[in-house]
């Protein structure tokens, strides 16, 4: 279930997006907002210890942070900025773990609840990711995390494709796949969902500039390592032109919503 991605790029791209993130993260906030709804199935859960993997600058976290007043808040993110960023909102008592989701420097069954939003699709194994949740996640714990599918982008995607066939944009996972990799990774009961949003913006320019200042710059292992040409970018973005509605350029999400339980049983190595 490799994504392919470079993972120093995916930090470096975030460590340079993360004064000006939240500024650009409307649709990041509005995922989180209904990713933390699906809490509400859960009212007597009350998690000791939680781990938002993939924090960010906390701008959901430190709503996650308040609905579980009494737990012991641990943020981590990839890059350091970003958490240096979080240590407002989150308070000075939160700890901050700059680490990769794919190496958790945590012991096995360290938490109650692992949420994570919109992190997994910056994983290079994004089935390694799920592997280290469910070891860190205590007997019982719940999973609940976001990412995007391959919808995402695809009138970017396919513009891009229409002039040639490098990887312009990075690729995202099915939700099936996901599925199958949380069964793999031990999970039970795993619950999938999704939902599409487009955004609009008046020319290609201005979704760059978003993607950007998100942090959102293609880091695929197999990209264009060269500048593309202005020749070919200019074709790509008259590509991109065939979608233009009503005078604006639509950019599509596909967000996955899922959540998976922890058995309450663990087999015991001999």
């Amino acid at each position: 279930m490799s994504a392919g991605l470079d993972r120093l790029q995916v930090r470096r791209a975030f460590s340079r997006a993360a004064p000006g993130y939240e500024s650009h993260a409307v649709l990041q906030r509005e995922i989180g907002e209904r990713l933390a709804e699906r809490l509400d199935q859960f009212p007597e859960f009350a998690p000791a210890r939680i781990l938002d993997a993939g924090s960010g600058p906390g701008c959901t976290s430190a709503a996650l942070r308040a609905r579980y007043p009494q737990a012991d808040f641990v943020a981590l993110d990839i890059a350091l900025p970003m958490l240096a960023a979080a240590r407002g909102p989150l308070g000075a008592d939160a700890g901050l773990v700059a680490a990769d989701v794919e190496a958790l420097p945590f012991a096995e069954g360290s938490f109650d609840l692992v949420h994570s939003n919109l992190c997994l699709h910056w994983c290079e194994d994004p089935g390694l990711a799920l592997a280290e949740f469910r070891r860190v996640l205590a007997a019982g714990g719940l999973l609940l995390f976001s990412t995007f599918g391959p919808d995402t982008l695809k009138e970017l995607r396919e513009a891009f494709a229409a002039v040639d066939d490098a990887p312009h944009v990075s690729r995202f996972v099915d939700m099936h796949d996901i599925g199958d990799a949380l069964l793999a990774s031990g999970f039970k009961q795993p619950v999938m969902s999704r939902e599409d949003f487009t955004l609009t913006y008046p020319d290609a320019a201005a979704l760059m500039r978003d993607l950007r200042g998100l942090g959102a710059t293609h880091a695929d292992a197999g990209r264009r390592r060269s500048l593309t040409g202005r020749r070919r970018f200019a074709a790509a973005i008259a590509s991109y032109e065939s979608w233009r509605r009503e005078g604006a350029l639509p950019a599509s999400f596909e967000a996955i919503y899922a959540q998976a339980e922890a058995p309450a049983w663990r087999l015991r190595k001999r």
